[in-house]
């Protein structure tokens, strides 16, 4: 574990003086496998619609899809028809560890059921400041289906994050908790509006 109090990196929500600024995520393409399966599991199960097909512009051979996530952030595949779907995943520097997608609170024993059914396994764990299903793709690609515990508005989302940062450093904690977002959201003079979820494992070290 690393130790946090000798780092010189601020958190912070305000922009960084750097030599420009991002403005949000367009989208993030991934080396898939074939085109069926790849719908299968981000159209017909996790509900994301395919909004265009077009080829892989530098490789015309591979079929490139594209996928809305829910809010018009765009998840996009790499595909062709002779690659079959494998359940191992390479780990190690510059590797993807897992997408995260978010997920309506209300739907959240609903998703588990069509996870079950669709012979996905899954495990769920409350991650002190949001509530997370993990699975896995087609492709053995960790997936996480995040909820908010609380309502949280997109605006000011980065802003709450740092000040429940603050709170877990005040308190000495190891990580954020429940009650250093339900604190930061009160002191930044927000309603406190909690989700109902179900009760879970921390599950720290529980997803490689």
């Amino acid at each position: 574990m690393s130790d946090e109090s000798e780092s010189t990196t601020p958190v912070t929500p305000e922009l960084p003086d750097s030599p420009f600024h991002t403005t949000g995520t367009d989208h993030i393409t991934i080396w898939g496998s074939n085109e069926e399966d790849t719908v299968e599991f981000y159209r017909d199960l996790l509900g994301m619609p395919l909004v265009l097909r077009q080829p892989n512009l530098d490789d015309p051979s591979q079929t490139h899809l594209f996928f809305d996530t829910g809010d018009g952030r765009i998840l996009t595949f790499f595909v062709s028809d002779d690659r079959p779907s494998a359940r191992g995943q390479r780990a190690g520097v510059g590797a993807v560890h897992h997408l995260c997608f978010s997920v309506e609170p209300d739907e959240y024993e609903e998703i588990m059921q069509s996870l079950e059914e669709a012979g996905h396994g899954y495990n769920v764990f409350d991650r002190g400041i949001f509530h997370s299903i993990y699975t896995r793709d087609n492709n053995g690609l960790v997936i996480e289906l995040s909820a908010d515990k609380y309502e949280i508005p997109n605006d000011r989302r980065g802003e709450i994050l740092a000040k429940a940062q603050e709170l877990r450093e005040a308190d000495g904690a190891e990580y954020a908790k429940d009650e250093h977002l339900r604190q930061a959201i009160e002191d930044l003079g927000l309603e406190v509006v909690k989700h109902d979820l179900p009760d879970a494992s921390a599950g720290v070290g529980g997803v490689e």
